[in-house]
C-alpha cells in the first residue's frame, strides 16, 4: 500500500508529497515485480460529525490525494498517475507472461526486463535512484537519459513512453471564491456586508456545570473515555470548595492558582460560572498541566471543569484503553495552610452538554430553548450557540465554510454535522520551504506547507445538504470567536500551468509532445500570464525566461488558448520558429481561468 500523503492534525503543518515521487514509488513497485497497487488515499474525504480519530486529526481528510476531499481532480498528481497506469497497461502482456531479468547499468542505475522467449513480447523499466545526479545509460545499444530519482517505462523495450520525473500534465491551482452577501441573502443586504454569511444571528448560552437529572457522583477523578463511552466529546467535572474569610489572599486582593493535570485533550475551567481559562494538548503530546489564577470568594465556591476529547486514539496496541480526561493531581495553590488537594473529594459528573442533549442544531431541538436575536451577536464568549439562515451559494462548485474568525467548537448545516473545528490551533512557524525537491527518500515532513497558519479554516459543506433557500447554520463555540466574520466560499480552478520539453515521452499515437491546459467546466482561459518556448525555468506562478526565448511565445499561446475551456500546443521548433544551439527546449505556460 502506497501512502499518497499523511493525515493532517490540528496544530500541524499541511503535508504534501510531489506527484513525481508518488509516480516513482509506484513505477519502482511494478519494476520490482509488484502486481497490485493500492493507494491510501486516492480520493480524499471529510471526517463529518465526530468521526475523526487521532486524536487531533482534522475534519478534513484530504490527504493530498489525486482526487481532493471536494471531489475535484488534483493536478498534476491525478493526470501524472493516469499516464503512468496507461504506460504500465501497455506493458501488460510482458508483465503477465514474461520472465524478469535485472541488468545493472551502473551504480544506482538498473534495467528490469520482462520478456517471453517465444512470442518476442518485451517491456523494460529503466531506473535511476540517485537523489541528485541525472544519468545517460546504454540499454540494448541505445542511449537513454534518466533524470535523478526517476523510472522510464519502455513497453516495447525500445521507446520511452513515460518517465516519472517528467510531467506534461498541467498544474491546477485551486482557489476559494468568497460568496457575496447578496447571493446568500438577496433581499435587504448592502455591499458593505459583502463576504459575510449573515447580519442576522440568534444565540443561546450553554449551561455551565451540572444541567440534568442524569448527573452522578464519585469519590475522586474518573477517567473520561470509560465514563463517557464515546457518547460525547464532553465531560463535566464539578465540585465545591469552602474558602475561609480570613485567608490572606482575600485581603491582599490576589488570587489562588488552580493546578490541574490532564491526560487531554482540552480543558475549560469555570469558577462560580465565570470562565477562568483553557488549556489544550496537541497531536504529539495530549497531556498538559493547567495552572492559572481563578477568582474565588469567601464561603462556598463552585468549580466546574469541562474536559473535552478531540477525536479518540484509533491505532496502536490496546488503543481502546488509552486514557483521557483529568487524572490529577488537582490542587488549589496559595492558601495559608498550603496546597489544597481536591483530587480525592467528591466530584459530580455530567456527560455531554445540555444543548447537545437537546439537539439545538435540529429544528425541533432549537425550539426547546429561548434564543436572543440581533445584528450584533456576542463575540469572544465561551460556551455559546449561534444560529443563522442563508441561501445556497449559486452554481455547482463545491462549497466550504470559512471559520477563520472562530476558535474551537462544532458546526451543523440543516442538522447535518460538519464536524469539529479548531482554527485557533496553528501550525509551527518553522519547518516549511518554498522549494519542494521530489528527489530522494520521502519522509512525512519533507514538503510541509502552511507554517504559522491555522491548520484548517475551510470546512466542506456538501451541496446535497443544502436547500435553495432557508438553510440553517448552527455553531457551538467553546472558547470564543466572532461569528460575524464567517463566510462561504466555492472551490474553483484559478490558475493553470504546464511545462513540457521537446523530448517528453508520449503515451499513445502522439508524435510530438503537447502542452495542454484545461479549466473547470464552464470556465474559459481569460489571460496568459506567462509563456516561453526556449529554456524557461521555475514553477507554476514563478516561471522565468531563460537565455533562449521565442519572442512570439505569448502570441502563439494566446491564439491557441484564449476564450477556450481547453487547448493544446505542440512543443516544437517548427511552431515557434526558434533554434537555440545546445539547449534542450521546452514550453512553459501559465493561464488564468474565469467564468
Amino acid at each position: 500500500m502506497l501512502q499518497v500523503q499523511l493525515f493532517q492534525t490540528f496544530g500541524g503543518r499541511t503535508p504534501h508529497r510531489p506527484a513525481e515521487d508518488v509516480a516513482f514509488a509506484v513505477a519502482r513497485f511494478f519494476q520490482r515485480g509488484g502486481t497490485f497497487q493500492n493507494y491510501y488515499m486516492y480520493h480524499g474525504g471529510t471526517n463529518f460529525g465526530r468521526t475523526s480519530g487521532g486524536p487531533f486529526i482534522t475534519t478534513s481528510y484530504d490527504y493530498d490525494a489525486p482526487i481532493d476531499e471536494y471531489g475535484n481532480i488534483r493536478q498534476p498528481k491525478w493526470g501524472h498517475l493516469k499516464e503512468l497506469h496507461k504506460a504500465i497497461k501497455l506493458c501488460e502482456p510482458a508483465l503477465i507472461y514474461g520472465d524478469m531479468n535485472i541488468i545493472s547499468l551502473g551504480k544506482g542505475l538498473q534495467a528490469t526486463v520482462y520478456s517471453t522467449k517465444n512470442s518476442g513480447v518485451c517491456a523494460a523499466f529503466l531506473s535511476n535512484v540517485h537523489s541528485k545526479q541525472d544519468a545517460t545509460v546504454r540499454f540494448n545499444g541505445v542511449s537513454y537519459n534518466l533524470p535523478a530519482w526517476s523510472v522510464s517505462v519502455l513497453p516495447d523495450c525500445k521507446n520511452v513512453v513515460y518517465n516519472t520525473a517528467r510531467i506534461s500534465i498541467q498544474t491546477s491551482v485551486m482557489g476559494m471564491e468568497q460568496v457575496s452577501m447578496e447571493s446568500l441573502h438577496p433581499v435587504g443586504t448592502s455591499s458593505g456586508d459583502r463576504g459575510k454569511i449573515s447580519v442576522n444571528w440568534s444565540w443561546h448560552k450553554e449551561d455551565v456545570g451540572i444541567w440534568g437529572e442524569n448527573k452522578f457522583s464519585a469519590h475522586g477523578l474518573l477517567e473520561q473515555l470509560s465514563t463517557v463511552l464515546d457518547k460525547s466529546d464532553y465531560l463535566w467535572y464539578t465540585t465545591s470548595v469552602y474558602i475561609h474569610e480570613d485567608e490572606p489572599f482575600l485581603k491582599s486582593g490576589s488570587q489562588l492558582l488552580l493546578h490541574v493535570d490532564s491526560r487531554g485533550h482540552t480543558l475549560h475551567v469555570f469558577a462560580n460560572r465565570n470562565f477562568a481559562g483553557s488549556q489544550t494538548g496537541d497531536y504529539s503530546k495530549w497531556g498538559f498541566t493547567f495552572e492559572k489564577p481563578i477568582a474565588l470568594q469567601a464561603g462556598e465556591n463552585h468549580i466546574a471543569l469541562l474536559s473535552m476529547t478531540v477525536g479518540l486514539q484509533n491505532i496502536g496496541a490496546f488503543f481502546d484503553t488509552w486514557p483521557t480526561g483529568i487524572n490529577g493531581p488537582l490542587k488549589l495553590l496559595g492558601l495559608r495552610n498550603g496546597p489544597m488537594d481536591l483530587s480525592l473529594q467528591t466530584w459530580y459528573y455530567q456527560i455531554g452538554l445540555k444543548g447537545e442533549y437537546l439537539q439545538l442544531y435540529s429544528d425541533t431541538g432549537a425550539k426547546q430553548v429561548e434564543w436572543i436575536s440581533g445584528v450584533n451577536p456576542p463575540k469572544q464568549t465561551s460556551l455559546i450557540w449561534y444560529k443563522t439562515e442563508f441561501n445556497a451559494p449559486e452554481g455547482t462548485n463545491s462549497v466550504a465554510l470559512d471559520l477563520s474568525t472562530m476558535n474551537k467548537g462544532q458546526a451543523w448545516v440543516n442538522g447535518n454535522h460538519i464536524g469539529r473545528y479548531f482554527v485557533s490551533l496553528k501550525a509551527p512557524s518553522d519547518g516549511c520551504s518554498n522549494v519542494c525537491d521530489y528527489r530522494g527518500t520521502y519522509y512525512s515532513s519533507k514538503c510541509d506547507t502552511n507554517c504559522g497558519e491555522s491548520t484548517q479554516k475551510w470546512y466542506h459543506v456538501p451541496r446535497s445538504w443544502l436547500h435553495p433557500t432557508n438553510n440553517v447554520l448552527v455553531l457551538l463555540e467553546e472558547v470564543g470567536g466572532d461569528p460575524s466574520g464567517i463566510s462561504f466560499g466555492t472551490r474553483y480552478v484559478d490558475t493553470v500551468c504546464a511545462h513540457v520539453s521537446e523530448v517528453h515521452p508520449t503515451v499513445g499515437s502522439l508524435t510530438l509532445p503537447e502542452l495542454r491546459l484545461q479549466c473547470s467546466s464552464g470556465q474559459r482561459i481569460s489571460s496568459i500570464s506567462f509563456a516561453s518556448f526556449g529554456n524557461p525555468s521555475g514553477s507554476c506562478r514563478n516561471f522565468i525566461n531563460g537565455s533562449c526565448h521565442a519572442v512570439n511565445s505569448t502570441a502563439i499561446v494566446e491564439k491557441a488558448c484564449l476564450g477556450k475551456e481547453t487547448c493544446s500546443i505542440s512543443v516544437s521548433e517548427d511552431l515557434f520558429g526558434i533554434s537555440c544551439a545546445d539547449n534542450l527546449k521546452s514550453l512553459a505556460v501559465e493561464g488564468v481561468c474565469k467564468y
